[in-house]
């Protein structure tokens, strides 16, 4: 492994903007990893896209199933006349044009054997998902599994038994001043408030410096236990002589060793979930049953389909099994508006748990940063109506729009193919938010139109992150590029380029006319001057 990091050395001009976060080490340990994806529905390819650009050794690719009309609703390189064809093949072509240095492949079989990571994105019945994680146990190879239904999202990770995080969270070390420090058992150190928050976690190391009143302190490192913002303990400090008044404190970072538990264990008893959202404190543990009683459903019976509400009633009977105690009324609910469309693979959740997901291969490619522990659930269930719609209304019309139409119903798509949009910005922001765009089909009907303006040309540093571009668009507009290549994924999208600035110099094009005929404004800006103009506007 050494002799492949010295062998390969980091393009610093590709990866500039990612060497800020992630440090040369840990760029160098994500070059020599790699990357098993299984399932290239809409979340596999947002992930492997993601890891692409971040710059593994490599990707393979593992999905023979055949692309349905629900994988247009995420996957941005299927179209309708590859209805049929297997998923894997038919996108490794263009996801191998993301990155020069990152060769991506197919296999007709499933092995974690040499791979520093396997990430299963779509659902897999419970046995061969718990038996594929225990031959990455094995393997010493990193699991992940991870599936979007609809609106609602489930991430697992298993990383090991003793995994290595070298750096929890990429901050630079907290430093702070000493007002004092008692001779007492332990012995209390007390920040200046005036300097802030010591910022440090029990279990977190400092060195002290420049003490006054206890010498032996001094380039001594030892372990805190936090009391406080401003206060924090160590070790016993009674046989020093007399009490210091000030000093100075720099965090230590040391490797933290985190310990995993197999995806079998934490199905049964999950223990703690990350919150995803502060409003929806009993939703963590409402999904983990709602994803199992699915996942039970379809072991058994097979996919759900769209507005089925006998089988949302029974697996809302076999969720509740699975929850502690008995689902009320309204988490019932959830449960049955998670059934009912859950076939449907929709691009902003694959987008958003694609990025979270593609986080998490690169932490366990590089050990920076802390990785999720066990199970994160995420949803948008607000966005569905309040009562369940038809089965009419629902029903699959064999088009790219089916998933959209399984959450939300043909007429609201209607609704989505007129609207007519304003995005100013064409970066990695823009980027994202035209696939989106495309996918979902916004100003892809009659009368609909987005326009989209941005001055930049595209340089090398912006391929690692903005993905509609390559390396012969360098040089070209975003604005033009961006929306070429989004007219690609979706042949019907109206969208017409610009390369103007926003600003009163430009309200001869985009004035009070301009906005009176929009339905919403996007901005995906990273100059502030322009933010509010567009704010003021």
């Amino acid at each position: 492994m050494e002799d492949d990091k010295d062998a390969q050395q980091v393009d610093e001009k590709l990866y500039s903007r990612q060497l800020y976060v992630m440090g040369h080490e840990a760029q160098k340990k994500m070059m020599v990893s790699d990357v098993l994806i299984v399932g290239l529905s809409g979340l596999g390819v947002e992930v492997a896209k993601n890891i692409i650009l971040a710059g593994v050794k490599s990707v393979t690719l593992y999905d023979p199933a055949s692309i349905t009309y629900n994988d247009l609703g995420g996957n941005f390189y299927f179209q309708e006349a590859d209805v049929g064809k297997p998923r894997a093949a038919t996108c490794v072509a263009k996801l191998a044009e993301l990155n020069q240095y990152v060769p991506v492949k197919v296999v007709d079989s499933l092995s974690p054997t040499g791979m520093s990571c396997c990430c299963v994105t779509v659902p897999m019945p419970t046995a061969e998902a718990t038996k594929l994680n225990d031959n990455c146990r094995t393997a010493n190879c990193a699991f992940i599994y991870s599936q979007v239904a609809g609106v609602f999202s489930q991430v697992f990770c298993d990383f090991g038994a003793e995994f290595i995080v070298s750096d929890k969270d990429g901050e630079q070390p907290h430093m702070s001043q000493v007002e004092a420090i008692t001779t007492s058992n332990p012995g209390v150190v007390k920040v200046l408030e005036d300097q802030g928050r010591h910022g440090l976690e029990t279990g977190d190391t400092v060195r002290f410096s420049r003490v006054q009143g206890m010498p032996e302190l001094n380039e001594t490192e030892h372990e805190i236990k936090s009391t406080g913002p401003y206060t924090f303990e160590i070790g016993d400090c009674s046989g020093f002589g007399s009490a210091a008044t000030q000093g100075y404190i720099t965090q230590v970072k040391k490797p933290v060793k985190v310990t995993f538990r197999p995806l079998a264990e934490a199905l049964e008893s999950p223990g703690e979930m990350m919150l995803s959202d502060f409003a929806k404190f009993d939703r963590p543990q409402v999904l983990h049953a709602a994803f199992r009683g699915f996942s039970k459903y379809t072991d058994e019976k097979g996919p759900i389909a769209p507005g089925d509400v006998k089988a949302a009633a029974e697996v809302v009977a076999y969720a509740n099994d699975f929850f502690d105690g008995d689902l009320d009324e309204a988490q019932s609910k959830i449960v049955a508006a998670f059934a009912v469309q859950s076939t449907a693979c929709l691009s902003p959740m694959c987008a958003a748990i694609g990025g979270i997901v593609g986080q998490e291969v690169l932490k366990a490619c590089s050990g920076k940063f802390t990785p999720i522990n066990g199970f994160l659930y995420f949803d948008a269930a607000e966005t569905l109506p309040d009562e369940p719609l038809s089965p009419e209304e629902v029903a699959p019309r064999s088009c790219r729009y089916d998933s959209q139409i399984a959450c939300f119903g043909w007429e609201s798509q209607q609704k989505i193919l007129k609207l007519s949009y304003f995005l100013v910005g064409g970066g990695a922001i823009g980027c994202e938010m035209l696939k989106n765009w495309a996918m979902m089909g916004v100003a892809c009907g009659e009368g609909g139109e987005v326009h989209i303006t941005d001055m930049d040309r595209i340089e090398k540093s912006n391929l690692s992150r903005q993905f509609l571009f390559r390396a012969a668009d360098i040089e070209q507009p975003k604005s033009i590029t961006g929306a070429r290549a989004a007219k690609v994924m979706n042949p019907g999208f109206n969208i017409t380029a610009h390369e103007l600035r926003v600003g009163s110099e430009t309200e001869d094009i985009f004035g009070d006319d301009f906005y009176d005929k929009l339905d919403g404004v996007c901005t995906a800006l990273d100059n502030v001057e322009a933010r509010l103009y567009m704010d003021q506007r």
